[in-house]
């Protein structure tokens, strides 16, 4: 009876190593760590098991973009980056984090692209303090398939989708605001866009008001060389994180046209009933020291100009 329950207990034991070892890296368990590969048909996204580095966030993304592109451990999934693909340089500047990749990126097969692109972006924006991924390929900025620059990526322009392929366009109408000749007023205008439904709205607004206007009679707002380092609502807040050089003016127009041209196109486009704009996550500044944001904003459509004083 003793050498049976020896016996069942070895077999028990075997077993249990037996399982173990049949866990794989797509089994990843709630609270483990880990990034995004691609699976076996590269149609989706697939989590797998891996410590991120601790310490240093440009080692840590070194690190992962290095485990992104070895060779899968099990059939269940691909790695992210395909093997011809090199990234030729990574380098974090503040919390942004810029890869460079080689030429051999502009090969991959357009749909497969926007996956690769979800897969290393939303990987290296597990890596605490990196808040955003710029990619370039030979230092030149990388473009979608209709030839605008992608620039910025965060969590905010992919919606995690594993098991299945990227999100469609969609279509849709907004109605922006854009400083006058004189810049001193806003002016309305509607734009007819398409775009990604991984992208929110809120951010969708913003970087058409970075770009500037399509038409005539409107002027920009925003100085171009800015940064929108993340866009998110909350509570009916929209908060809107742009870099330093958003303090910058580059345009002749007053400070409230720049801020409420922010302001009024998100809370007329959005379910945002105000916004805050924070620098570097920071909401202690004062736009051109004039406008205070430490507090969210409400639209102030005293500003817009009716239509004889266009």
């Amino acid at each position: 009876m003793k050498r049976l329950r020896i016996i069942c207990s070895v077999l028990c034991l075997a077993l249990g190593v037996l399982l173990t070892s049949c866990s794989g890296r797509t089994d990843v368990s709630r609270g483990e760590s880990y990034i995004f590969c691609l699976n076996t048909d590269r149609t989706g996204l697939v989590k797998i098991s891996y410590d991120i580095p601790e310490g240093n966030a440009q080692e840590a993304a070194e690190a992962v973009l290095d485990e992104l592109k070895k060779p899968a451990e099990e059939i269940e999934y691909t790695p992210a980056l395909p093997e011809n693909v090199d990234v030729q340089s990574c380098e974090l500047m503040g919390s942004i984090l810029a890869v460079d990749f080689d030429s051999d990126y502009l090969n991959i097969e357009r749909i497969e692209e926007k996956l690769v692109r979800a897969a290393v972006v939303q990987s290296l924006l597990r890596i605490e303090d990196i808040d955003g991924v710029m990619f370039t390929v030979g230092q030149e900025a990388l473009k979608d398939g209709e030839g605008n620059i992608i620039g910025l990526m965060n969590e905010d322009d992919f919606v995690e989708n594993t098991g299945s392929s990227p999100s469609s366009y969609q279509t849709d109408t907004l109605k922006l605001y854009f400083a006058n000749k004189a810049g001193d007023k806003l002016v309305e205008q509607v734009m007819d866009v398409r775009y990604s439904s991984n992208v929110s709205k809120e951010k969708l607004i913003v970087e058409k008001l970075m770009q500037g206007p399509g038409s005539s009679g409107a002027y920009p707002t925003i100085n171009p060389d800015t940064n929108l380092l993340s866009v998110t609502t909350k509570d009916g807040i929209c908060y809107v994180n742009f870099d330093s050089t958003f303090l910058t003016g580059a345009y002749d127009v007053l400070p409230q046209i720049t801020i409420y041209s922010v302001v009024n196109s998100l809370v007329e486009g959005t379910d945002a009933a105000r916004v805050q704009i924070t620098i570097n996550g920071e909401s202690n500044a004062r736009y051109m020291e004039t406008v205070d944001l430490s507090q969210p904003l409400e639209k102030n459509m005293d500003w817009v100009a009716v239509e004889d004083e266009e």
